[in-house]
Parts: structure tokens; sequence; C-alpha cells
């Protein structure tokens, strides 16, 4: 069993490396340098394929030797859990298109207040909460209606992983947006919906 842990953690690790190597503003430097234009295109398209492409292993790997099961939650409570997840599924691509600029890449290379950077422009589940990825990656792991030891292992450092890149998007978006960004964190906080929304 032990084996089969570090088998899958060195699978996560390899994927969370691969996936802030791309994510990161060196990569993206050389990808505008290389391509121009055209990275504004390409660039989510083959992230997003590249990012499944190496998570398959770890989800074939948790298939094939899950480990012993400590619960599996009972119905109907279980229907309202893979609920909670098919809700958390369906808000996680509206806060892409409630915030497109902000997945620019010629966006997050450019300082505040420039023409670039573009407004903040707060609204959608922005809102409510500031990390909206961060916040319906956990409710889709956590409220998974069943549970194995290497599961657990998987689900533990994955919550670490989601945290940190999240601390690294904010800071990012800070050097983007600048100040407007930081009272926007003053207000709404990172995974807690707020009840009143922004305003």
């Amino acid at each position: 069993m032990v084996l089969s842990i570090i088998i899958l953690v060195f699978c996560l690790v390899a994927f969370a490396a691969i996936h802030s190597f791309m994510a990161s503003l060196p990569f993206k430097r050389f990808i505008m340098r290389t391509l121009g234009s055209r990275a504004e295109i390409l660039y989510m398209p083959v992230f997003s394929l590249i990012a499944v492409l190496t998570i398959l292993p770890l989800v074939y790997l948790l298939y094939k030797n899950p480990g012993p099961v400590l619960y599996i939650i009972p119905s109907p409570w279980r229907w309202l859990m893979v609920g909670g997840q098919l809700l958390a599924a369906i808000v996680a691509p509206r806060a892409m298109l409630d915030a497109p600029h902000r997945f620019k890449i010629h966006s997050q290379l450019s300082a505040p207040d420039t023409p670039e950077a573009g407004p903040l422009n707060i609204r959608g589940i922005y809102l409510w909460v500031r990390d909206p990825f961060l916040l319906t990656g956990l409710v889709i792991i956590w409220l998974t209606p069943f549970m194995t030891v290497n599961l657990l292992v998987i689900y533990l450092l994955t919550t670490i992983y989601l945290y940190l890149g999240s601390m690294h998007w904010e800071t990012r978006l800070v050097a983007q947006f600048g100040d407007k960004y930081r009272e926007y964190q003053k207000r709404v906080h990172r995974i807690i919906p707020k009840l009143r929304g922004y305003r």
C-alpha cells in the first residue's frame, strides 16, 4: 500500500509541476515572444489539453488501486453530495465567463492602470467569492460520497496545492490591478461566499 501511495504522490507532483510551469508568467512571456498574438488563441486550449492528459495517469491509478475503503455515504445523503459536486462543476466555467480579462496573457503581463491590464470589473460570481475555482475545486473533491486511503492522501495534497495556487494567482492579480484588487480583497473572502455580494 505504501508503494501505491508513493506512485500516486509522484503522479500528482508531476502534474502539479507541469501545470505550475505552464501557468507561470515566465512561460507565458516566452509563449508571447514565440507565437505573438496567436498565443492568446492557442494557450488555453493547449493548456487545458495538457492538464487533462497529465492528470489521466493519476485518475487511472486511483481507479485501479483506490486502497482500503474508509467510508461510503448512504442514500439519500450521497445524492445531495453528488448534487453539490454537479453544482460546483456548473459554477466553475461560469467563473471564466465572468472575468475573461483575467485570463488573457497580455493582461496578466501588464502593470496596473494600463490599457492592457483593463479594469477590474467585479461581476457575476466574483461579487460573492474571490476565488471561485478554489471553492468549486474543494467542493468537488470533498463532497465525494466515498473515501479510500489513497484518495484521502491525494485529496489532502490537492487541497494544499489548490490553496497555494490560489495565493499565487492573487499575487498576480494584485500585480495586474494594484490597489483596486487590494480593496476588493478586504471586502470579499477568498473561499467563503459573501452573503450580500460585493458593492
